[in-house]
């Protein structure tokens, strides 16, 4: 099965949540936890997670209370549990808008159907999770067009930029973290890495090459989501680049954005005294 046909299954599991009064914008973070637990086991990182958060306990789970208890419970604590950092934040703060143990279970069952393991490009998984993250921008009631900036254009800019191996590369307004990926992507395909890497320069692309800026809590965790599907264990901060904290973002080889269009805090001048207007 395509990259395309299990986004597509997966986008349609939403009109299965209508009846639980669960929004589109909903439905993706929502989808975010749950398939983020299968996909630690499809790319083969679920020893990060605590083992009775893993797919393979969930999923034998019989009774759809006992599921649903556990599920409430892992959203709670998960972040307390695992030693990855990014976990940490990417269920920080995290709770569930579905309130019948019915709809958990179909969407883990139907989650878990699906066969992702046709194809074996190690972008695979990320690709499924950035077409899911473009349906969710391109649905007008989700409102989350500002956060996603279409992968054409940023192929473009990346290409015109072109970023090399152990350069430090940012996106101050990350959104979903699609500009450093795209970077992730070209570097593989320019330089043949990681395969002509050494163990010390992948380990900098993987963790230390590649950090945005993202102000929205729920943004931030689907970037966080998305960068980890594509094998990257990159900083993305959650904080204000336009405030004090932007000083810091220094020291970089380059910079690429597409900042939001909407207004900082309905048109509040920026808090930094390095910006003038």
């Amino acid at each position: 099965m395509s990259a395309e046909e299990i986004a597509a299954k997966l986008w349609n599991l939403c009109n299965v949540l209508r009846d639980d009064g669960v929004t589109y914008h909903q439905y993706l973070n929502e989808l975010t936890f749950i398939l983020f637990i299968k996909l630690s086991e499809v790319k083969g990182f679920e020893k990060e997670l605590p083992e009775e958060y893993r797919w393979s306990s969930l999923k034998n789970i019989k009774d759809n209370k006992e599921l649903f208890d556990t599920y409430r419970e892992l959203l709670a604590t998960i972040s307390n549990k695992s030693a990855n950092a990014n976990i940490k934040e990417i269920f920080t703060n995290a709770s569930t808008t579905l309130r019948n143990p019915v709809t958990l279970r179909t969407l883990v069952s139907a989650i878990d159907l699906l066969d992702w393991y046709e194809e074996h490009d190690r972008d695979v998984m990320g690709d499924i999770y950035e077409d899911l993250l473009e349906r969710n921008a391109t649905e007008k009631k989700s409102g989350a067009g500002q956060y996603f900036t279409p992968r054409p254009l940023i192929n473009v800019m990346v290409e015109l930029m072109a970023p090399k191996l152990k350069e430090k590369w940012n996106d101050p307004a990350c959104g979903t973290f699609g500009f450093p990926i795209a970077i992730d992507h070209y570097l593989k395909m320019r330089y043949d890495y990681p395969f002509s890497a050494t163990e010390k320069d992948r380990v900098f692309q993987e963790t230390g090459a590649l950090s945005g800026v993202e102000l929205v809590q729920d943004a931030h965790r689907l970037a966080l989501m998305n960068a980890k599907l594509h094998g990257l264990d990159s900083t993305i901060y959650l904080n204000d680049t336009l405030s004090e904290f932007g000083k810091s973002l220094r020291g970089f080889d380059g910079v690429l954005a597409n900042p939001p269009f909407g207004t900082k805090k309905g048109g509040e001048r920026p808090s930094r005294d390095v910006l003038t207007l």
